[in-house]
């Protein structure tokens, strides 16, 4: 159920705050409606999903993906769920569907449970609160940015040339970004040096999604596969890796997509920053170390081929771990949309209360 193809939003359409994942309004249908990642670079297409399989779809497929956004489909999956689903047995089996469409990343089971927990309320409490959910993302775009340009100019100096990795920008939030919104702040101040994506096996994200953004945004920038990441650190050609999260643990471990921990390798041997940045909503103080989290791993067709190329013998059994850990030891600092912990110097979230919402603006 890939819901309906509504229009394409256009060369311009991350230009600005566009919102990559919405609500659309209609008496007889409403729907959550949001940009069709599976579709890029080549395709520009808005989905306009109905129904709460259609969400969860979008969701599995990866037609939606980064947790903060994964997370507002989420939420405005259980609005939707409560606007067409009458039965209460029913409803209950599509907001837990909501819920375990993918089990990594922490957004996506906290907004369903916000959301849910108001259901009570009626659909118009639930709808609210799905909104304050997609809000409060939007805000924390703009603030971590305000706090990553700040840190990122301290450890850097004045041109950083950074080393990124899968997608963390307005795709996987619903605007700004999380670590791709700071190369963006730091691309309109004048204060980029140079960015390189890395492609991020086996879905490219970085090589379809962030590619594209940062084409759109006027951003100067080179891709590399995966494996040339810490050789570029090691030859001197990166000041600092920044990354996003899908779960940070209670001691600093980060969850993220694969490779990710590669880079954090690369730069501790070289001895540059490895920087996350991700929201508050992605910080989970209920899952002690990255060894708690379930990591998701996905099927072999993404790995023995891409589309409908085939890069592998037929029958190959693949290792497909969409998500690796990287332990807190080697993380610089983590970028909230509220504060800075340096944890490779001894802080912990205890250390570090949390500071008001930023704005560049």
């Amino acid at each position: 159920m890939p819901g309906t193809v509504v229009d394409a939003p256009g060369a311009g359409a991350l230009s600005g705050h566009q919102r990559t994942v919405d609500w659309v309004e209609h008496p007889d249908h409403p729907a959550v409606e949001l940009i069709d990642q599976t579709a890029l670079p080549d395709v520009e297409r808005l989905l306009r999903l109905e129904t709460v399989e259609a969400v969860v779809d979008a969701i599995q497929r990866l037609a939606v993906r980064g947790a903060p956004a994964i997370g507002v489909a989420g939420g405005l999956g259980v609005a939707l769920a409560v606007r067409t689903v009458p039965d209460p047995a029913d409803l209950d089996a599509a907001i837990l569907a909501l819920r375990n469409a993918r089990p990594t990343a922490v957004n996506l089971a906290r907004a369903v449970d916000r959301v849910a927990g108001v259901v009570a309320a009626g659909a118009d409490a639930a709808l609210a609160e799905a909104l304050a959910i997609r809000d409060e993302e939007i805000a924390s775009s703009d603030s971590m940015a305000a706090y990553g340009i700040d840190l990122i100019g301290a450890l850097c100096g004045p041109a950083p040339r950074l080393l990124t990795h899968c997608n963390t920008g307005g795709l996987a939030t619903v605007t700004g970004g999380t670590a791709l919104g700071v190369v963006f702040a730091l691309h309109r101040a004048g204060r980029l040096g140079g960015v390189v994506a890395s492609e991020t096996r086996p879905l490219l994200q970085g090589a379809r999604l962030t590619t594209w953004e940062l084409a759109r945004a006027g951003v100067p920038f080179r891709l590399a596969v995966d494996g040339a990441g810490p050789y570029l650190i090691a030859r001197g050609e990166i000041d600092a890796v920044i990354i996003g999260a899908d779960r940070i643990c209670a001691n600093g471990d980060v969850v993220n997509k694969i490779g990710s921990y590669a880079h954090a390798l690369g730069a501790a041997r070289a001895g540059v920053p490895f920087v996350v940045v991700a929201p508050e909503s992605t910080v989970d103080p209920a899952t002690a170390t990255g060894a708690d989290v379930e990591i998701e791993d996905r099927s072999d067709a993404e790995v023995v081929g891409f589309g409908a190329v085939r890069s592998a013998p037929a029958g190959v059994v693949t290792a497909n771990p969409a998500f690796d850990v990287t332990p807190a030891d080697l993380v610089t600092a983590v970028v909230t949309d509220r504060r800075v912990v340096r944890f490779a110097a001894g802080e912990t979230w205890d250390d570090v209360p949390l500071g008001p919402l930023r704005s560049l603006l």
